[in-house]
């Protein structure tokens, strides 16, 4: 009984180690998927900020077209109220004073 006792010990001893080593290459393997999940998001991100960066810097070109075409309308639209009021055209007609 003690031969076989010492036997069981002795497979049981060699196979821990096997053991361990497979539970640490799970474990490996695990943390690695893990690694790369995490990096993939890092990524993703990284990613999404640059196109926010991106977005903003495009809307703040739009507001400044946008606030040149304002003030470039405005410009117009004073331009075209004096060449109405100079034009005879478009002078209001008093019709009291014609019938008079």
């Amino acid at each position: 009984m003690n031969r076989s006792l010492k036997s069981l010990r002795s497979r049981a001893e060699s196979l821990l180690p096997k053991m361990m080593n497979a539970d640490m290459d799970a474990v490996d393997a695990e943390n690695q998927v893990e690694l790369e999940e995490k990096t993939r998001l890092i990524n993703q991100v990284l990613e999404l900020q640059h196109t926010l960066e991106d977005l903003s810097a495009r809307v703040d070109a739009v507001k400044e077209e946008n606030l040149k075409l304002k003030s470039e309308n405005q410009v117009l639209g004073q331009y075209i109220e004096n060449l109405m009021s100079a034009s005879s055209v478009f002078q209001t007609t008093d019709t009291k004073s014609k019938r008079k």
